[in-house]
């Protein structure tokens, strides 16, 4: 795939498609190619595919990580704009190439401001920041890499 785009329109293009995937039962390749002939507005690029891939490849593991850090919850309470978010998240902050956790927590947050209820970004920013922690992601280095490769500000 030739379109390349800036890494945070590459996650919003992935987590549409992804929650678009929620409503239905279309196989993962089968949504891209569609994507790739159909969506002009929110292409998903090589990087966008790669964390579908990495979510659906660890979905179970995922979704069993999300379950250990819900309290008071489940998870068919929690709104699908952040499981989506969450689930995308988690797959490319444990099994992503870039290993850049707080960019994922940090794009997370704010496409969970943008798409989500009032405050669904504190839910999705505990529960990922439990992770990160619980999984020793949450370090100096990670912050600074948050930091240096993609600020907050769009």
């Amino acid at each position: 795939m030739e379109n390349q785009m800036p890494r945070r329109q590459a996650r919003e293009n992935a987590f549409l498609l992804a929650f678009a995937q929620t409503f239905g039962e279309l196989p993962l390749d089968e949504a891209l190619d569609a994507n790739r002939e159909q969506d002009e507005e929110h292409p998903v690029d090589d990087f966008g595919a790669c964390l579908l891939r990495t979510y659906y490849d660890h979905s179970a593991e995922v979704d069993d990580l999300i379950r250990a850090h819900l309290r008071g919850w489940t998870m068919e309470r929690i709104p699908r704009v952040s499981i989506t978010l969450l689930r995308l998240a988690i797959a490319e902050m444990l099994y992503g190439a870039e290993h850049k956790p707080g960019v994922a927590i940090n794009e997370a947050v704010e496409l969970a401001k943008t798409y989500g209820g009032d405050e669904d970004y504190q839910f999705v920013n505990g529960l990922l920041g439990s992770v990160a922690r619980e999984a020793g992601l949450d370090g100096p280095a990670a912050e600074g890499d948050a930091a240096r490769e993609e600020p907050a500000q769009p």
